[in-house]
């Protein structure tokens, strides 16, 4: 794991040697309080045909929102949530805007100038912004369990204040609680993941800084930006494949392929659209093997 600098903020990366062969490089985005952990079962896989590129979002992961990175992350624990109408008079730096301008600073740094984008639900919605603003450096976008473009008053406010609620009751202890892995292990998916993968989610569940869960939660559900998402699909020029989980609740296949509609690909009969089976909201460490074949045929296909 490295670090660089990007707006202020330390991000956390790695990146696989490239291959022998010429091959764009494969950027992965992870999605809401999850981190760059989610990918390595297919960085292990695709990474002797491609570059691989994972990275923290700013304020997940190992990735620090606005400080130096030897900062104690027990001070992110114990910061006080903050103020929602603080957020909104303050330039944020949680829009799905700016987080596609993290993202194309760090191609820029990196200097990575031929990428494919693929990003998991929140992630997804990022790769999409950060198509719109990089198309001279990123070829194409593949969107796991990421769709919407629509929306309900009454399903978005709820999700809204659950997710506030559970970023601000969750206590610094929590990764010692005795079996709540078991419990993340069950959680949205549409068969069991490795405990590992449970023991993860809680531990990126802890470590988020709160001002970033609460400022992506709030900044990427307004009614102005689900509305923007279709508008911004339609105007990419590039190759854009969506993967949706067929037993996902989160992010049902209905809205993956409403969001996909906007693309010319469509075509009216879900073109760039696949369900992968028995998958529900965590594609990448519910079925990495499916994920991988659909990924491979999508990249040889361009």
């Amino acid at each position: 794991m490295a670090f660089i600098d990007i707006l202020g903020a330390a991000h956390a990366y790695e990146l696989t040697p490239p291959p022998t062969s010429p091959s764009p490089v494969l950027v992965f985005i992870h999605g809401w309080l999850l981190s760059r952990n989610y990918w390595q079962p297919l960085i292990e896989a695709l990474a002797p045909d491609y570059q691989c590129l994972t990275y923290d979002l700013r304020g997940f992961g190992d990735s620090l929102p606005q400080m130096n990175k030897t900062q104690n992350r027990i001070e992110l624990l114990d910061a006080k949530l903050p103020d929602t109408d603080a957020l909104k008079q303050a330039p944020s730096r949680y829009t799905l805007a700016a987080y596609a301008q993290d993202l194309n600073l760090l191609l820029q740094q990196l200097d990575i100038d031929c990428a494919w984008l693929i990003g998991h639900s929140l992630g997804g919605s990022i790769a999409l912004w950060g198509a719109s603003m990089a198309s001279d450096r990123v070829k194409g976008v593949i969107c796991v369990n990421a769709g919407g473009g629509i929306y309900i008053k009454e399903e978005f406010e709820r999700f809204r204040a659950v997710g506030q609620q559970l970023v601000k009751q969750r206590p610094r202890w929590l990764c010692y609680l005795p079996l709540l892995d078991l419990l993340l292990m069950r959680s949205q998916v549409a068969r069991p993941i490795p405990r590992r993968w449970g023991r993860q989610r809680l531990i990126d569940f802890v470590a988020a800084s709160p001002e970033a869960a609460v400022g992506a939660l709030l900044d990427s559900t307004t009614e102005a930006e689900v509305n923007r998402l279709p508008e911004v699909v339609s105007k990419l020029t590039q190759p854009v494949y969506f993967i949706a989980g067929a037993n996902d609740k989160i992010m049902e296949p209905k809205y993956v392929r409403h969001l996909a509609s906007f693309h010319s690909l469509f075509q009216g009969c879900d073109e760039n659209v696949i369900e992968i089976p028995e998958c529900g909201h965590l594609a990448m460490v519910e079925q990495p093997d499916k994920l991988e074949i659909q990924l491979r045929k999508i990249l040889l296909s361009h």
